[in-house]
């Protein structure tokens, strides 16, 4: 069976990262640094407290740069000074409700931070890969029951996922006009759950926090049905690219889905059911009546062509991404060294031989 990532490939490699900070940044630097690679961080300071960044001791394993990704001169100097070999682009304005609540910080954030980036990696001669995180939000949603495919056309409602869409464009652009720069790949997968996720308005921290404090969570949208998938998959998928772009493969320079098995298109309440029945006693959750911003009622993606041209698919079945989850959360809880918790969960999906 072919391993999930080449480990042999990032050790000694240098690799620029900006949205170290964050869930799945965190995640990904941990995992390319134990892997032997020699991660820059760029990224402002996490927004919130805990964070995994300072839970799992992130920095002791990273370069970091604390900096704004809207600062087109300081994220050039920074990608000048590692000389980076891979650039993975992750740092964002996450979340959809906080894009109706500041539409031009996240338009900002979202499209003009991805153009720095592509500018500053057009003029550093070291990079061999970009690789640039967008999300399935991008398309333009008709609420249908079949899942989207990388050609399908690109949108979104809200400023969020609109300023996705628009990123996307932006990463075309700059691979149609500039063909002697480093391969640029994009990368939309799904709803990212795993341990270490402390952002408001998620639905998996949310049950937890209401679960420990012997509440009832209000679900706004419970019968919405997303991708539901561990954030090992995604980045085992963005590692993956990477390598394939570094070594040429045609057609990976492209937009690219990473979705979970068709089991893990879940409901809301599904999950919410699962979280509560995993935790135990009496933890539990109602409907929310109120009035709150549009959200999508069905998201699935199509990742046919991840599975045949990239020979990635997901590992883990949802119950299984839940239960390491929640794993993760009771352990962080304990006071257990989170650095090496996590770097366990890593070594677990990598040896897992379960794969669908």
């Amino acid at each position: 069976m072919e391993a999930v990532v080449n480990p042999a490939f990032w050790a000694g490699r240098r690799v620029f990262l900006t949205g170290h900070t964050g869930f799945k940044g965190g995640w990904l630097s941990l995992w390319l640094s134990a892997m032997g690679a020699e991660v820059h961080g760029y990224s402002l300071a996490p927004e919130q407290s805990p964070a995994l960044f300072e839970a799992a001791d992130v920095d002791s394993r990273t370069a970091t740069m604390l900096a704004d990704i809207r600062d087109a001169a300081a994220l050039a100097e920074a990608v000048r000074s590692c000389r980076p070999s891979i650039v993975f682009h992750l740092a964002a304005q996450p979340l959809v409700r906080q894009s109706y609540a500041d539409p031009l910080a996240t338009y900002s954030t979202n499209v003009m931070g991805t153009a720095h980036l592509l500018e500053a990696a057009r003029h550093c001669a070291s990079v061999e890969a970009v690789v640039a995180i967008t999300t399935d939000k991008c398309y333009e949603n008709h609420e249908w029951p079949w899942a989207y495919r990388e050609s399908d056309a690109l949108g979104g409602h809200d400023p969020y996922s609109s300023s996705k869409a628009c990123a996307e464009l932006v990463c075309a652009a700059y691979r149609r006009s500039y063909p002697d720069m480093a391969p640029i790949a994009t990368a939309r997968a799904g709803n990212v759950i795993g341990g270490g996720d402390w952002a408001a308005n998620r639905l998996v921290p949310d049950l937890l926090a209401a679960f420990e404090q012997g509440r009832s969570l209000a679900i706004r949208n419970p019968a919405a049905i997303r991708p539901w998938q561990h954030v090992l998959e995604p980045l085992a998928a963005y590692l993956r690219l990477a390598e394939r772009l570094a070594q040429g493969q045609a057609g990976a320079a492209s937009a690219w889905n990473f979705g979970p098995a068709d089991d893990s298109n879940q409901p809301v309440a599904w999950v919410a059911d699962t979280m509560a029945r995993l935790w135990g006693g009496a933890a539990s959750w109602h409907r929310d009546g109120g009035d709150h911003p549009h959200e999508a009622q069905m998201l699935r993606l199509d990742s046919a062509r991840a599975r045949g041209e990239l020979g990635w698919k997901p590992r883990w079945h949802l119950e299984t991404a839940l239960s390491a989850t929640l794993a993760w959360h009771r352990a962080w809880r304990r006071g257990d060294d989170m650095q090496d918790f996590t770097l366990g969960q890593i070594a677990a999906y990598m040896r897992d031989p379960s794969e669908k």
